[in-house]
């Protein structure tokens, strides 16, 4: 799900159209917005939770999280960015023992990361002080931090001095279950069934064309975009994918303050919450 950080990003802002619909420039992105690519907003998650904030978007892939830390939202049952073991782009890189970090630096661009990061050092009783990185640039001489995305990526393929520890595996180990990263959250207001479609059928259409996006796209080597978009990363929210969620919902509740919100998901056929 780049480029990469909220502030060298330009939001491109696409024809208008029915309806505002925002995705994130990442490659584990592409096929839920199959067919729609010349109509969607691209920005980073954080950005496109504000524009939903803002009513600026009527539905976005957004960061789990967000409809976890804000009413109002409802989440197209079915679709869904995850991983059941190794994600690939989603990793704490340490240059000491987990055990030893005193600081992370840490993406701003999701908060899920951040949060799945905070649940996974806390069960193992660990509670570092964590402050935004700066600039991806200078990620290579910090010994602790969480990338995420498109950005995370090409850090691991620069082969650097750092051990990584894959958050969609270390999930999968401590909980047995799937991790979802992103969802399709619509704004409550407009929750309609053309919209819901629209996204329901770029999903089917990215699942029929997998093999040729993946082939076409130009970002790192066509064996790492199959091992990536066709195999680690998978695209269903099914019970297993929820069962992963209300889990995490579960762990946030014993970390974060304030309230936290059961996710409510909306299916595409019959336009009828649950």
């Amino acid at each position: 799900m780049e480029p990469s950080s909220d502030r060298s990003v330009c939001i491109q802002t696409p024809p208008v159209e029915t309806f505002r619909i925002g995705s994130v420039p990442y490659l584990n992105a592409v096929p839920l917005t199959a067919g729609m690519e010349q109509q969607v907003v691209l920005a980073p998650p954080s950005q496109l939770a504000g524009m939903l904030q803002h009513e600026m978007l009527d539905a976005a892939l957004v960061s789990i999280i967000e409809p976890l830390l804000n009413p109002g939202y409802l989440i197209l049952d079915g679709v869904a960015v995850a991983s059941d073991g190794p994600v690939l782009s989603v990793y704490l890189a340490t240059k000491v023992p987990l055990e030893s970090i005193k600081v992370v630096h840490c993406d701003p661009a999701s908060l899920t990361s951040l949060n799945l990061l905070r649940v996974l050092l806390a069960a193992r009783g660990l509670t570092p002080e964590f402050r935004p990185l700066q600039d991806y640039q200078g990620a290579i001489g910090l010994d602790s931090v969480l990338l995420i995305g498109d950005p995370a990526i090409t850090f691991s393929q620069q082969k650097p001095p750092h051990q990584l520890w894959d958050l969609g595996q270390a999930w999968q180990e401590l909980t047995g279950l799937p991790f979802v990263y992103a969802v399709w959250a619509i704004r409550e207001s407009q929750v309609q069934t053309d919209l819901l479609k629209k996204l329901w059928d770029a999903k089917q259409l990215g699942m029929e064309q997998l093999d040729t996006l993946v082939a076409k796209d130009p970002r790192f080597d066509l064996s790492f975009r199959k091992s990536y978009v066709g195999s680690a990363i998978h695209y269903d929210l099914g019970e297993k994918e929820k069962k992963g969620v209300t889990t995490f919902v579960d762990q946030l509740r014993n970390l974060v303050d304030g309230p936290i919100f059961d996710p409510r998901f909306v299916q595409a056929s019959t336009h009828g919450d649950r």
